[in-house]
């Protein structure tokens, strides 16, 4: 599959402040990519030098064919940017925002306000077009925001935390659209503090931590970065917990953690055979249960892991280093 997005050790600077160090990234065409870091770990210096913004101090990106450095003017040609704010004004009407920018792509007046009105019927705000974006709700502006950011048609499109402050029905509604977007062949480059939003949309995530990447996979491979499964058990008597527990000690070599307001059990487990070893045992000890399963780690447990001190994020970057 075609790259859309490609960068080589990108590196940059602010005085004493490494922003990046050695930051490759590969994204191919059609796909979502996932930028997850903690606040300060360089994912929008990442994200401004791709969309020539910023200049990197070392390294190379190309976008789509189109060198950041050497042709700024054609990748600005193919891609699309939404910032973790609306960029619209609030005193005009979404179709006067999105005109306007067609007016400032360069568009005549006719088709720039063809396509202002084609993209707002796409997002589900036709009826609002003639509203002043101040009136919109959070969700509503955040899409007229997507849609501002589609007016010149772009192939690649960067999405700088799109759901920041979003309640759950209004983010689901901007997952949606991304989804469309990429079945309709767009590549997005999404980064996001929200664990979930990088789980449910990303086909591959890169994990930056201090300026560099600590991590890249599928979001399943990240999760079992975290080493194996965990095991979950919640007895149908409180009183057995207890019993549970010692059971758990003596299969795994370990106390599992304990939630105290709902009595689960949980423990990581290297071996999945396990589980039929632990119903043996809780049958044996006439032990009922209402829960029984093993999963993968979460991707909090995972980012977690991936970032703390000492943990997968050190083991990860010693092997690049080397």
């Amino acid at each position: 599959m075609p790259l859309a997005i490609e960068a080589e050790g990108l590196a940059k600077r602010y005085r004493e402040t490494t922003a990046l160090r050695d930051v490759d990234l590969a994204v191919p065409a059609g796909t979502v990519h996932g930028v997850l870091g903690p606040n300060g770990a360089g994912k929008t210096t990442a994200v401004r030098i791709l969309a020539t913004l910023l200049t990197p101090d070392a390294g190379r990106a190309v976008v789509g064919g189109y060198d950041v450095v050497r042709d700024p003017v054609g990748v600005r040609g193919i891609i699309g940017l939404t910032g973790q704010y609306a960029a619209l004004d609030e005193e005009l009407s979404a179709v006067e925002n999105l005109t306007l920018i067609g007016r400032l792509l360069r568009l005549p007046a006719a088709d720039a306000r063809v396509r202002a009105r084609e993209l707002l019927a796409d997002f589900g705000l036709a009826e609002a077009e003639s509203r002043p974006v101040k009136t919109y709700s959070g969700g509503m502006r955040r899409r007229a925001d997507l849609a501002a950011s589609l007016v010149g048609r772009p192939s690649v499109l960067y999405l700088d935390e799109p759901t920041t402050g979003l309640d759950p029905h209004s983010r689901n509604e901007v997952w949606d659209t991304v989804r469309r977007l990429v079945a309709d062949g767009v590549t997005v480059l999404l980064t996001t503090q929200y664990l979930e939003e990088a789980d449910q949309l990303a086909d591959r995530i890169t994990v930056f931590n201090h300026g560099t990447v600590v991590a890249e996979g599928r979001p399943d491979e990240l999760k079992r970065m975290t080493g194996g499964q965990t095991l979950e058990v919640r007895a149908a008597r409180r009183e057995q917990v207890d019993t549970v527990a010692e059971i758990i000690l003596g299969l795994t070599g370990q106390l599992p953690a304990r939630d105290e307001d709902t009595g689960r059990l949980t423990v990581p487990v290297q071996d999945p055979e396990l589980l039929s070893a632990l119903v043996h045992k809780l049958d044996a000890a006439e032990v009922a249960f209402d829960e029984l399963g093993l999963r993968l780690p979460t991707m909090d447990e995972a980012f977690l892991a991936i970032t703390s001190p000492g943990g997968v994020r050190a083991t990860l970057t010693e092997e690049k280093l080397r």
